[in-house]
């Protein structure tokens, strides 16, 4: 007997909300998903315009400002591929690709394209590890001095990781232009290095003298998570403040085909170790850590404790959260690190604590910054994916009020406050193949 058609559609419909259903579940429940950003500015009572005006001003200030006591990026003359721009520390005289990266995701994101270029023109030129026989082969001289000479050839993770993010936003925002600006081709090659890439041994500029050194892929194979650094390792350890799960599930759709299981997987690792890795009451986590989640203790005065590279931390759980709503354990630290801070007195707390939350302002051998506002920055950030809303909001008008970073402290200060200005103001977004 032959089923009736109705029959047959409606098993084809249930089929195919079944299948529908479990492609959003693959795909979370965040703003990948729904196209929608939450605005945290507009929430916490601030007009939808004055927030955009207010990210606008910050930009200009950070890269447009005045030389001495405002901007961190400057123009530096041209060369055949076109105009070049570099962003500095400028307490410490130096070009991080920390910085770079971060000023390529700051302008993709704000439909930057001058500015986006001649930042990726420099970083190509002065800081990009051409010879095949150099130990950090296809990755980036972490610093430079601000005409180009290295200071070390050393390689950095996390600026990588922006970079690579970036060129795929570039590509998806603006479209692939030759050479350097094909930004597709570029992210690939650099993808495929992070994880593929070869262990060389030679000698290598680290700190002003040619030590030998071995360097291999940025990525641990197993378990799937980002190094501290690439070099090889008795004890090879990874950075919590590094661990972007929500750019790892776009680098699984749109990277290279042959490593989309590795993302997948490396993403889900990165949840589960910030939920290892956080203290159980604080919420703070290490700067560095084992791949147990555990603090490294080691020649860095901050290793083992919730310092400068440890403030990032929260922000990366919590834009995971609003980009794809896949770990419900982010919530939980979010409010928790949150209230640990609110306790501290959530317009004076310091930028050094202990895991378990005891202030190390005053320790030897600690810098101590009063109520450093990148800190206060990622600490709203964190209200992407807090529970309490109405304490979410507080951190938020505490960074609203907080002035945008000026003088010695401009640089990484400056970089976290106008990051966290635009993940609370929907404006750092995923941009998409059109």
């Amino acid at each position: 007997m032959k089923p009736r058609l109705g029959v047959v559609l409606l098993l084809a419909f249930i089929s195919c909300v079944a299948i529908v259903a479990q492609k959003a579940h693959a795909d979370g429940a965040g703003a990948y998903t729904t196209g929608k950003y939450r605005n945290l500015l507009v929430e916490a009572g601030y007009s939808k315009r004055a927030a955009h005006e207010k990210i606008e001003a910050t930009f200009q200030q950070l890269f447009h400002g005045d030389p001495q006591t405002q901007t961190i990026a400057f123009a530096s003359g041209k060369n055949e591929n076109g105009p070049l721009m570099y962003v500095t520390d400028w307490a410490n005289h130096d070009v991080r690709t920390e910085g770079m990266s971060y000023g390529m995701m700051i302008t993709v994101q704000l439909n930057k394209k001058a500015e986006f270029d001649g930042i990726w023109n420099w970083a190509k030129t002065y800081m990009y590890v051409s010879d095949p026989k150099a130990p950090s082969y296809q990755f980036f001289a972490w610093s430079c001095k601000t005409d180009g000479t290295r200071n070390s050839e050393g390689a950095a993770p996390d600026g990588e990781s922006y970079f690579a993010m970036a060129l795929l936003f570039a590509a998806n925002r603006w479209g692939n232009g030759k050479g350097i600006y094909d930004y597709q081709a570029e992210a690939e090659k650099l993808l495929t290095a992070m994880v593929h890439r070869p262990e060389i041994t030679g000698q290598m500029n680290f700190r002003g003298k040619m030590v030998p050194h071995t360097v291999g892929p940025m990525m641990h194979d197993d378990p799937p998570m980002i190094l501290f650094v690439p070099d090889k390792m008795p004890h090879p350890f990874t950075d919590p403040s590094y661990h972007l799960p929500a750019f790892y599930d776009l680098w699984a759709l749109w990277g290279p085909k042959e490593d989309h299981d590795f993302w997948t997987k490396a993403a889900q690792t990165s949840r589960e170790l910030f939920v290892k890795t956080a203290d159980a009451k604080t919420g703070l986590a290490p700067a560095y850590a084992n791949f147990d989640g555990t603090p490294v203790k080691s020649g860095f005065v901050q290793s083992d404790k919730f310092g400068y590279d440890a403030w990032r931390t929260a922000s990366n759980w919590s834009v995971d959260w609003s980009w794809w709503g896949k770990a419900p354990t982010e919530r939980e630290l979010s409010d928790r690190i949150q209230a640990f801070f609110e306790s501290q007195g959530i317009d004076k707390y310091g930028p050094v604590y202990t895991l378990e939350g005891k202030d190390l302002g005053s320790t030897p051998g600690l810098t101590h910054e009063d109520h450093p506002a990148g800190l206060v920055g990622t600490n709203a950030v964190a209200g992407l994916a807090a529970t309490d809303q109405e304490r979410a909001k507080r951190f938020v008008k505490a960074l609203w009020e907080t002035p945008v970073p000026s003088g010695q402290s401009r640089y990484y200060d400056g970089m976290l406050y106008m990051m966290s200005l635009m993940h609370l103001g929907g404006e750092f977004r995923i941009w998409g193949p059109k």
